[in-house]
């Protein structure tokens, strides 16, 4: 299929990872089969020699020291993965799942983790026709691997545990019947090769920051409306003032802020003789708290984009040598790293919007009705609105604790320190949720406030965001059933319509040069 996308082991962008997370149909580089084939006649030299080699004629963890007998080997492969399927909780959403399959497909496809050529077609199969594991989403502490989450998706390979297609949840064996495959033997080292690695820490960080960059995008556009709503100043984005400090995030949001309301009727009309010197922080500062948001961001998709094409099990196959070398690439601390500072930058996206949302329900700050209603009083307007908002920032900030400050030692202390990556990343999309409601929330009030400024228009483009809200929900004149409202306009901000035709003014998370 033309549009399928071709994933190449090692090479793959992030931008080709947002597409794998967003559905585009995979397929695997074939180009990558003559070094699995290496990889694998690799171990089978070795288990021909019989010298003890980690995890391949050894136990594991603790128990590496005892030597596991030639005819034992598959048997310990299928051990391994039984064993390690411990994981709890609500499955993980099949979009995180599948781009955890992808990941560990461009993993294992590198040549250095000594899988079969079958065992990786099996994979890839899975996930071209839809065979998702159930992998329940708890249980991992990001070191020695994601062990728990991963052995669930190797199960299923072996005809264990259970599997989505579709809708339908089914015993493993009958979903790969279902889609024509069958169960693989695992041979020596598979086993390990697909429990061990940073594939669920890794694939959770980058669903994170794609639903954070879309939450990112909106906020911008509704934090320029918050600014004509209150009939704020555009002094504060003037790119003088961002070039004297040199940030480049900071730069890029100011540049975005000043052309969002460019040519805004709203702004002309009290740009002179407007006896308020300064706007509130939460408007005046955007361009530097947004600005160190998206720098964050680039910083931690930086990060995730090298983790997503690198081999992280253990131990490594080196095929030039025929070594197999223990080391401790399944150790997720940079995505631990990364996965904190995304926290925290959504954190601050959301409180920042809460600020806005706050100012504008205030009159003495904004001097705008009440609460956004024309009867203030009788009609209690956004008053209730701000405080889930508070609410929800609030959940946040205790969200966005460090993860990767923690740990806590494993397998009888061989596995000694570990990154908390796993559910430092697995926080970040219910972060995204609660930002994008409050965003949501904002975006309600900001377009309630410009309605106040009839017959003044606010810059072309702010008012076809406005225009796409209002399609949907009309002003708010006296109080209604207000969650439809907001259902709507959080939709809005996590589908991207927000953004939509402005695609080239928003800045990304793409890492810069």
């Amino acid at each position: 299929m033309s549009n399928t996308l071709v994933l190449r082991p090692g090479h793959v962008t992030l931008a080709q990872w947002r597409q794998a997370y967003r559905g585009a149909p995979l397929s695997l580089d074939p180009a990558a089969l003559p070094a699995v084939r290496a990889s694998a006649a690799t171990v089978a030299a070795i288990v021909s020699k019989g010298a003890p080699v980690y995890g391949i004629n050894t136990g594991f963890g603790k128990l590496a020291s005892v030597r596991i007998e030639r005819e034992d080997l598959a048997t310990l492969q299928r051990n391994i993965v039984l064993s390690h399927a411990a994981g709890v909780g609500e499955p993980m959403p099949a979009n995180v799942v599948r781009l955890m399959m992808a990941l560990k497909l461009v993993s294992l496809a590198q040549g250095a983790s000594g899988v079969r050529e079958e065992t990786l077609l099996l994979l890839e199969a899975m996930l071209v026709k839809g065979v998702l594991p159930v992998v329940p989403a708890q249980g991992s502490v990001g070191a020695s691997g994601d062990l728990a989450p991963l052995s669930h998706l190797a199960s299923v390979m072996i005809g264990v545990g259970e599997a989505f297609i579709g809708d339908e949840r089914l015993p493993a064996v009958d979903a790969l019947a279902r889609a024509g495959l069958q169960p693989v033997e695992l041979g020596a080292k598979e086993g390990l090769a697909l429990l061990n690695g940073t594939q669920f820490s890794t694939a959770y960080a980058l669903a994170g920051l794609f639903e954070i960059e879309t939450v990112f995008q909106a906020a911008l556009v509704t934090g320029a409306l918050s600014v004509e709503a209150a009939k704020g100043s555009d002094t504060p984005f003037d790119p003088r003032i961002h070039a004297l400090r040199g940030q480049r995030g900071q730069i890029a949001t100011a540049a975005t802020l000043r052309t969002l309301m460019q040519d805004s009727g709203i702004r002309e009309s009290h740009r002179d003789n407007d006896v308020r010197v300064q706007d509130p922080y939460c408007l005046r500062c955007q361009p530097q708290v947004m600005g160190a948001a998206l720098d964050i961001l680039r910083q931690a998709a930086t990060t995730l984009e090298i983790e997503a094409n690198g081999v992280s099990d253990n131990p490594l196959v080196f095929t030039d040598t025929g070594e197999a070398l223990s080391g401790g690439n399944f150790h997720a601390e940079p995505v631990a790293f990364a996965a904190d500072m995304l926290a925290m930058a959504v954190c601050e996206i959301g409180s920042i919007s809460e600020r806005r949302l706050a100012m504008l329900v205030d009159p003495a700050l904004s001097g705008l009705p009440a609460f956004l209603t024309p009867r203030p009083g009788l009609n209690s307007g956004f008053m209730i609105p701000q405080v889930t908002a508070a609410a929800l920032v609030s959940e946040n900030k205790q969200r966005a604790y460090p993860a990767s400050v923690d740990s806590i030692p494993t397998s009888a202390n061989q596995e000694d320190h570990v990154s908390m990556a796993a559910h430092g990343a697995r926080r970040l999309m219910q972060m995204a949720e609660n930002a994008a409601n409050v965003i949501g929330i904002e975006l309600l009030a900001a377009a309630q406030g410009c309605d106040f400024h009839a017959p003044l228009r606010s810059s072309k483009a702010l008012e076809s965001v406005r225009a796409t809200l209002r399609a949907q929900v009309p002003m708010l004149q006296d109080d209604r059933y207000f969650h439809p409202d907001m259902v709507i306009a959080t939709d809005l901000v996590r589908s991207g319509a927000l953004a939509k035709g402005l695609a080239e003014l928003l800045p990304t998370v793409e890492p810069q040069a």
